[in-house]
Parts: C-alpha cells; sequence; structure tokens
C-alpha cells in the first residue's frame, strides 16, 4: 500500500490542487482532496494518468534506424519502452505498416511488418510498457488482406487501420508541399523529387472497386474478431461518411475541419498528432490540431512520430479547452481508452489500473507507474527513494 500525497491530481473532470491517493494491488484504492500524512510528499509536483498513445510510429524507427541497418527485436523495443516510459506513456500501440510500396523483405513489406508484429507480440510482455499492436493496413495492396487475416486468427492485432498514402489525396493531397518534403528527406532536388512523387502516383493506383473491396474485406475481419477499426488521413466529406459506414471507432490525422466534423457527427473520435498541437501546425500543411480542438474536433493525441510531445501538447491546448487542464489531458488517456475499450485504465479514479505519471515544476516526466510499480525515474527527487523503500 502506498499514498501520493499532496499532489496536484488531473482527474477526468476536474483539477484537485492538494489531492491523495492511495495505491492498493496495483489499483488507484483510494482519492482524497486534501493532504494525508505519511507516503510520497508531491510538494509542486502534478499527478496524470497514464498517456495511452494509439499510434505511435517508432518502432519501425528504431528496428532501422538507418536504410539496410536492421536491429533486433530485443534491442529496439527496449530503447522505444525506455523512451515512453520517461515520457509517461504507459499502454502503447505499435503502429507498423503493410504498403504497397515496399519491395520483399523491406520495411513495410507484408513479409517483414507480419514478421515484425509476431516477433513484437514475444516479447512484449518483458516490457515496462505495456505494448500492443496497430497494423495499418494499405488499402492498395491487396497482397496483405490474407496476410493480416492471419495475424488476426492469432490475436496478435489489437487495432487496426485502413490508410492511402498515394500523391495527390489524403495526407499528401497538396502535391506541392510533399513534393517539396521529399526533397528534404531524400536529399535529392525537387526535379527528382517530383518524379519520385509521379511514379509513386502511377505504382499505387488501384481502380476504385478494388479499393472499396479490400477495405469492406478488413472491415468485416476487425468485426468478427472484435478489433477497432480506424480511419487514416480523412480528407472528404465522402471519405468520412464511407469510413464511417464502414465502422471505423476512430478518425485518425483528419487532414481537412470538413472530415473531422463528419466524424465526429457520426460518433467518431478524431485523433491527431501531439507534434502537431505542440507546434500549432502540421508539417504537411494539413489541419492544425490546435485549429481542431478550437473548434470541438479533437477527441485524440496520439504520439505519431515523438511520444515526449504529448506532455507539452496537453499543457499548450489546456488554455484553450472549456475543462481547463482536467479536458486536455483527456485527450491522451481518457479518451483513448474509451475508444480503444481499455475499461480498466485511462484515468485517475478508484478501482482503475495505478497508471501514472508525476510531473514536476518544469513539466519534467519525472516518474511513471503501470499497475503501481515503478518504470521510470529520472533520480532527481528525494520522492524516488521513498517510493523503492516503500514498495521493498
Amino acid at each position: 500500500m502506498m499514498w501520493f500525497s499532496d499532489f496536484t491530481l488531473v482527474l477526468p473532470d476536474r483539477v484537485v490542487p492538494h489531492g491523495s491517493l492511495r495505491i492498493a494491488q496495483g489499483k488507484i484504492a483510494e482519492i482524497a482532496d486534501h493532504p494525508v500524512n505519511g507516503g510520497i510528499r508531491g510538494r509542486g509536483h502534478t499527478l496524470f494518468a497514464g498517456f495511452i498513445d494509439m499510434h505511435g510510429d517508432m518502432i519501425e524507427q528504431e528496428l532501422e534506424p538507418r536504410a539496410r541497418v536492421d536491429f533486433p527485436m530485443s534491442v529496439a523495443l527496449n530503447a522505444l519502452d525506455a523512451r515512453l516510459a520517461a515520457a509517461g506513456v504507459t499502454t502503447a500501440y505499435a503502429s507498423v505498416s503493410f504498403s504497397r510500396a515496399a519491395h520483399q523483405g523491406e520495411r513495410r513489406s507484408f513479409e517483414h511488418t507480419s514478421r515484425v508484429i509476431r516477433e513484437l507480440a514475444k516479447v512484449r510482455g518483458k516490457a515496462r510498457v505495456d505494448h500492443r499492436i496497430h497494423a495499418r493496413f494499405d488499402i492498395t495492396f491487396d497482397n496483405a488482406v490474407g496476410v493480416l487475416r492471419d495475424l488476426l486468427n492469432e490475436g496478435h492485432v489489437d487495432l487496426v487501420s485502413l490508410m492511402d498514402h498515394t500523391p495527390g489525396q489524403g495526407q499528401y493531397r497538396n502535391l506541392e508541399i510533399h513534393i517539396k518534403n521529399r526533397a528534404a528527406q531524400n536529399g535529392v532536388s525537387e526535379a527528382e523529387a517530383r518524379q519520385m512523387v509521379d511514379e509513386a502516383i502511377a505504382t499505387r493506383s488501384r481502380p476504385q472497386d478494388i479499393l472499396l473491396a479490400n477495405m469492406r474485406t478488413v472491415a468485416q475481419m476487425c468485426r468478427d474478431h472484435r478489433v477497432p477499426l480506424a480511419s487514416h488521413d480523412d480528407d472528404t466529406a465522402e471519405k468520412a461518411h464511407l469510413m464511417a459506414d464502414l465502422g471505423s471507432v476512430i478518425s485518425e490525422f483528419p487532414v481537412t475541419q470538413e472530415a473531422a466534423q463528419i466524424a465526429i457527427d457520426r460518433g467518431l473520435m478524431t485523433a491527431m498528432g501531439a507534434p502537431n498541437a505542440m507546434r500549432g501546425q502540421s508539417y504537411s500543411g494539413n489541419l492544425s490540431a490546435r485549429d481542431a480542438h478550437r473548434a470541438g474536433l479533437l477527441s485524440i493525441l496520439a504520439a505519431d512520430y515523438h511520444p515526449a510531445a504529448i506532455l507539452p501538447a496537453i499543457r499548450a491546448l489546456a488554455p484553450h479547452d472549456p475543462a481547463g487542464l482536467a479536458g486536455a489531458a483527456r485527450l491522451a488517456n481518457v479518451n483513448p481508452a474509451k475508444a480503444l475499450g481499455l475499461t480498466d485504465r485511462g484515468e485517475i479514479s478508484t478501482g482503475k489500473n495505478a497508471d501514472l505519471v508525476v510531473v514536476d515544476a518544469s513539466d519534467r516526466v519525472v516518474m511513471t507507474l503501470r499497475n503501481g510499480e515503478m518504470i521510470h525515474a529520472n533520480g532527481t527527487l528525494s520522492m524516488v527513494t521513498a517510493a523503492l523503500e516503500t514498495q521493498s
């Protein structure tokens, strides 16, 4: 049993300035709106429910930090695991992709991705963070349908999203910005990047009836296995309605306000990148997460490519949220838990898992707990020693 006393508690509906909570058997057993005797003293620190990241692209980068340089899954996951825990993430959906643009054996090919998913499933039980699998399905990639079916049958997939990264629509609807980004990313001229984009359009283009058949097949598989389905990069009213009709529960990274509005109207939650919210703009020139939030169209913050952005994104949105800090924090814990069916976590309330993030006055994550056990501590506070002694 352990008390955290005199902390600013960020509850689902309000902030308690000098609150306390008690942990017992990995759960939040009691919450008080005043300091209590004993336990770990807050001294100006803030306590959030652990962040739930439903879309993080980092595992692919950890596995292949440079082109054609492959790291073992044990090394890659351990590095990512520590990075996520230090950012306050206690549940993470590793986003891995099946892409038609990838050649056999390359990152995002169905051979490589299916192997990554199976390897991650074997080792994730030993990790600090609760790692889950988010399979991103390229709707132009017919061959991946059978592979995804096998992975779902094996119970290795926890979330599926439908994506189409063909330039000229979705995330890359602004071709000129996309060409400039490709030139910078690949260290080539804009003329060369334009040729690359033209080749990508030619390679990826598929008849609409085939794309729709792929989407319907994957959506039915998700229903059969009770795995949540998300859309990706909705950019038009028609696409937003289609994804809702297919049974999506999350609209990931809507690129227009119109698409985000329809998703919300149809009962979906919208997810946008924490880096977008932190920076105040999309690097692709699409919808700003801050603009979506001001319009009441943002439901979930995802790490996307940088988990350390989650906390500063919450802080950036809090002044404009109708519920202040409590409302902004819900975007990173309460709401993703609800969308993904995680009923045992996501908020500071009695009976929930003691997945907690301790933040100091400088907005540094100084301690992260999962199920009441410390999975990260930066070693700067005496409270860390006290916690270790209490748990021993």
